[in-house]
């Protein structure tokens, strides 16, 4: 009996082991820290939250924080939809901190005077001091693999070290990341497809598992009494009011769950509507990842759960595939950012000079004299938003009809998309240039007309964003130039005043491109 005793016991303390990690045995769990802060990034949630996750499981009272960066705000306009965004979200974000921790039973009185704490200065120094004035051991922060972000993690990193203070940081804004999914020889992976295979064949439901934040939010602790300050106002920050509402953008997780809940109910259509600017095809959540204010695991799970039986899903889980490629892509080849993926496209010989310069900003304004790029590119201007066709279509337009450097399509997309993301956006530009990774073939160079054509046969899109273009049927709305001079007289349009000229002729352009692009062709 003594020994089936000491052998019982032996089986409970492995199994305490097993299920929680700190149990030594003698005395319930302990947390290691007493004092953890959250720094909010682009995770603006707190369902299934990485960093806010381990924080609460591993500290006794945790706080939360986001910085307004004095060092990357300083380079945005006044005006900007990005900015204007996350405010937004932050608002909603400081109500679940307090909602979440009433949940878990915290008083009433006490959780009305937490929240998040946010703060307008240079990161690198406001997150080293506040841990140090409120006495935290560890600061909590999800993954970016953004050079930048890499860069200053470091340094911060290097500033709570001097204090003493741990820095932890967790995958959340992928599903897999960095080398989570390599080749069989052990290199990361440089074509989508065989890389979706091997995505498909990894995944489990666990990967897609949500992390159960609401059953440790009792950890949460009202802010110190300096602050407890609402979210400030664009203005507080330097920045210009925008009003997101006239935009029909969504913000916070609110936003974010009202957008899936209807995309939930067409998924099954997805494949068959999403290339067409004028029908309500795409999810539109694509800002909503890029800043977190909804988990890309509730995403993947949703279009894992019927890609089996749904095209739709099928279609889409691909998409969000493909966002996990670049991400790794970025992590892997960094130097991206910079250069082509493919060396030999560097030697490219883009028109930098003036001419160049003129087509590049007749691309921006949106009066290249073709339609669909035209209302592409007002789209962008007057909302932040462009459809994913379209963003395939002004970039092949722009690096092989105008000869312009993808670099500077990348920037201008960087500056305007509220749903600016790094590792797509360059993705997206390489892959239509030809110099990235599982690019299409320098050769296969968009025909702006054949595609108008396709994808808003009726020039649905194109009228509302070029509303001068408004009476024109048919054919002529693709392609002005060519409509006869009766036609464009009843529609009350003049070329060259009431809509320009097309500043290149497409299939001269082509030609262009083909000799540009021999450089490349020679060398390979």
């Amino acid at each position: 009996r003594a020994w089936q005793s000491k052998n019982d016991a032996k089986a409970e303390w492995r199994q305490n082991r097993q299920t929680c990690p700190n149990f030594n045995g003698l005395q319930p769990m302990h947390k290691p820290f007493s004092t953890g802060l959250v720094w909010f990034r682009r995770d603006l949630r707190v369902a299934d939250n990485a960093a806010l996750f381990h924080a609460l499981k591993n500290c006794t009272k945790v706080h939360c924080v986001f910085v307004f960066d004095t060092e990357i705000l300083q380079h945005l306009p006044s005006q900007d939809r990005r900015v204007a965004f996350i405010r937004e979200s932050l608002v909603e974000l400081d109500e679940l901190l307090r909602a979440v921790a009433l949940q878990a039973g915290v008083e009433a009185s006490l959780a009305a005077q937490l929240g998040l704490i946010v703060l307008h200065g240079n990161t690198l120094k406001e997150i080293p001091h506040l841990a140090k004035q409120i006495e935290a051991q560890a600061v909590f922060a999800n993954h970016d693999d953004e050079p930048a972000a890499l860069g200053r993690d470091a340094q911060v990193r290097g500033g709570l070290a001097n204090a003493g203070i741990a820095f932890h940081t967790y995958k959340d804004h992928v599903v897999f990341e960095r080398q989570e999914v390599l080749t069989l020889a052990g290199n990361p992976y440089t074509v989508f497809t065989p890389y979706k295979n091997a995505w498909l064949k990894k995944i489990q439901p666990e990967d897609l598992a949500a992390h159960p934040v609401a059953e440790h939010a009792s950890a949460l602790v009202p802010r110190p009494a300096q602050f407890r300050l609402p979210v400030p106002t664009l203005p507080d920050i330097d920045f210009e009011n925008i009003d997101l509402k006239a935009l029909h953008y969504k913000s916070g997780v609110s936003g974010a769950q009202a957008l899936l809940e209807d995309f939930l109910h067409r998924i099954d259509r997805y494949e068959e509507t999403r290339n067409f600017p004028a029908i309500k095809g795409p999810s539109y959540l694509s800002v909503h990842l890029r800043f977190g204010t909804i988990s890309i695991r509730q995403l993947a799970l949703e279009a894992w759960r019927r890609y089996k039986t749904s095209e739709g899903a099928s279609v889409w889980l691909s998409e969000l595939i493909w966002r996990d490629f670049y991400a790794q892509i970025l992590a892997n080849f960094p130097h991206v950012t910079e250069r082509c993926f493919k060396p030999d496209y560097d030697a490219i010989p883009w028109d930098h000079g003036p001419h160049g310069k003129a087509l590049f900003a007749a691309w921006c304004e949106g009066r290249t004299g073709y339609p669909l790029v035209d209302a592409a590119m007002a789209q962008i201007n007057q909302t932040g938003y462009m459809h994913n066709r379209l963003r395939m279509v002004v970039a092949s337009f722009l690096t092989k009809d105008l000869g312009v450097d993808w670099r500077w399509g990348e920037k201008y997309f960087a500056q305007h998309l509220i749903d600016f993301d790094l590792s797509a956006n360059n993705g997206g530009w390489q892959w239509a240039s030809s110099s990235g990774c599982d690019a299409q073939p320098y050769f296969r160079i968009f025909n702006p007309v054949t595609q108008s054509e396709k994808f808003d046969p009726k020039g649905k899109f194109i009228k509302r964003y070029l509303p001068q273009l408004a009476a024109l049927e048919g054919a002529d709305i693709h392609a002005p130039w060519e409509a006869k001079p009766l036609a464009l007289q009843a529609a009350g349009i003049t070329l060259g005043k009431d809509y320009p000229l097309p500043v290149v002729n497409h299939a001269e352009a082509r030609e262009k491109t083909l000799a540009r692009y021999a450089v490349v062709k020679k060398s390979s």
